[in-house]
């Protein structure tokens, strides 16, 4: 079902894709993954719209039957002809369902199956696995690809700026630290 996306995928993680197309290439894919998931939850609801049916055509042959028992009780010959032969359309309809209930369901899990494997394989991808390291092969598992292996540019005012930022942070959590300290030491000492 989604063939050309495995394809890329793999071409991902073999490292078939140069660093400077992998960030293009794993945004593309994320968004076919969304359209892949889209039909994916499509063939679920076509199960349960099926499934709805198959009740509904159920609910009708129960009440056939009924109805066929009733006029058999009152030797309604008549009635009983009409109930014989809805109940057949009833009988036959429940058959086609539940063949397409079986077909559906089986359709479905194969499409969320592939769409799951797919879905941990572009994680993978995102992570790094797959790109070409500086020997020429494939990242080592658990290593970030660089910058420059995903195409980025260096940009040094955005990198001083988010350093400036964590040094911010962490010099403010000092100073809560300390003026939390501070307060348990004037409280244990007590009023002067």
């Amino acid at each position: 079902m989604f063939e050309s996306l495995k394809t890329t995928i793999a071409d991902l993680l073999g490292g078939r894709v140069h660093p400077a197309d992998r960030r293009a290439v794993i945004a593309d894919m994320k968004r076919a993954l969304v359209s892949a998931k889209l039909g994916v939850e499509d063939l679920e609801q076509g199960v349960e719209v099926t499934r709805r049916k198959l009740d509904v055509e159920r609910q009708g042959l129960e009440t056939v039957t009924r109805r066929k028992a009733l006029a058999a009780g009152i030797n309604d010959a008549e009635t009983v002809a009409i109930a014989e032969k809805y109940e057949g359309q009833h009988t036959e309809r429940i058959a086609v369902l539940e063949r397409k209930l079986e077909a559906q369901e089986a359709e479905a899990a194969l499409a969320r199956r592939d769409y799951d494997e797919m879905l941990t394989q572009l994680k993978a991808a995102s992570a790094g696995a797959g790109s070409v390291g500086a020997g020429g092969g494939p990242a080592g598992a658990g290593q970030m690809p660089s910058d420059e292996e995903l195409g980025l540019r260096d940009d040094a005012p955005l990198n001083a700026e988010l350093d400036a930022l964590k040094r911010r942070a962490a010099r403010e959590a000092r100073d809560a630290d300390a003026d939390a300290r501070l307060e348990e030491l004037k409280r244990r000492m007590g009023p002067s």
